[in-house]
């Protein structure tokens, strides 16, 4: 269960199919039993298979129903599966990105939660805990960032799942990290604990207006790929960077220090330990005064 509010200050209980269903997977013995064979590479393939095929058409209707879509807003043709409803095009004017140079943006519809970066930060992604050097395999890069500020995303199954670029700027090489799976401690009658990597990708964006940022995808269990256009030489902030296909999944944003200070509320929220909701392109931050070169 999770708590989120809205931008007003709302704050609800958010109690999901989906993550009834990995709580059970991460936190029961049972659960931990059929999670070992269902991230194979092999079951992942036929998930995707089965998912962008014709008959995948029949879950489409149904999931609507059940999240309460709406699909006004999105691009009205004949979906040929389920993963072609699941990456579907919002509307040109359904997301308004704020494009003042001083506002820090969303890059995706989620739930956002920040956290300052030092030596004691660790996070949650998809039941499995990280540091900032852990989820980059990269302490010299992740010590780049101490006294900044981390951003986690986190996309439920009904969120828009393409992102964006959050500025203007310059792009490095992609590097691709496979996911993995841990079990502790085998031996007979033991609870089976685990860990688990996800599958994650990420880039360093030498942006106009708020110096570097780290911008990660992170794919979820299963069939839960990322799909990142090609890297380009020049980029503009509300720029498609790429999108997830079936399965929730988390966007990470790293941000140096004295370059970004996130709104208010957002960064209440975050120490009470709630999830802010938010759209992509939104503001979330503000830049913090003094020189937004590179």
């Amino acid at each position: 269960m999770h708590l989120t509010a809205d931008r007003s200050g709302i704050i609800r209980e958010e109690d999901s199919l989906q993550d009834r269903f990995l709580e059970w997977m991460y936190t029961h013995k049972a659960g931990r039993v059929i999670l070992r064979p269902l991230i194979t590479a092999s079951v992942s393939w036929l998930g995707g298979v089965l998912m962008s095929s014709k008959v995948s058409k029949l879950f489409i209707r149904p999931f609507i129903r059940r999240n309460r879509i709406d699909m006004s807003q999105f691009e009205q043709k004949e979906y040929t599966s389920y993963n072609d409803f699941f990456t579907r095009r919002i509307l040109d004017g359904a997301r308004q990105i704020d494009q003042r140079p001083e506002a820090f943006v969303s890059p995706c519809d989620g739930r956002v939660s920040v956290y300052e970066i030092d030596s004691l930060c660790s996070f949650t992604v998809k039941y499995s805990r990280y540091t900032v050097s852990g989820i980059l395999r990269n302490r010299r890069l992740a010590d780049r960032y101490s006294g900044g500020y981390l951003w986690v995303f986190r996309l439920c199954v009904d969120d828009y799942h393409r992102y964006i670029y959050v500025d203007g700027g310059t792009e490095s090489k992609r590097f691709h990290i496979p996911g993995v799976f841990h079990t502790v401690n085998p031996a007979a009658g033991d609870i089976y604990p685990i860990y688990k990597e996800n599958t994650r990708e990420y880039s360093v964006l030498k942006s106009e207006d708020f110096g570097e940022i780290i911008q990660m995808e992170v794919g979820a269990m299963l069939v839960g790929r990322i799909e990142n256009h090609p890297v380009k030489d020049y980029v503009k902030r509300g720029q498609e960077k790429g999108n997830f296909a079936f399965g929730g999944s988390t966007v990470i944003l790293m941000t140096r220090e004295g370059r970004v200070q996130p709104d208010g509320d957002i960064l209440e929220n975050s120490v009470r330990g709630i999830e802010t909701k938010v759209k992509l392109g939104e503001r979330i931050g503000e830049r913090i005064c003094g020189d937004s070169q590179r």
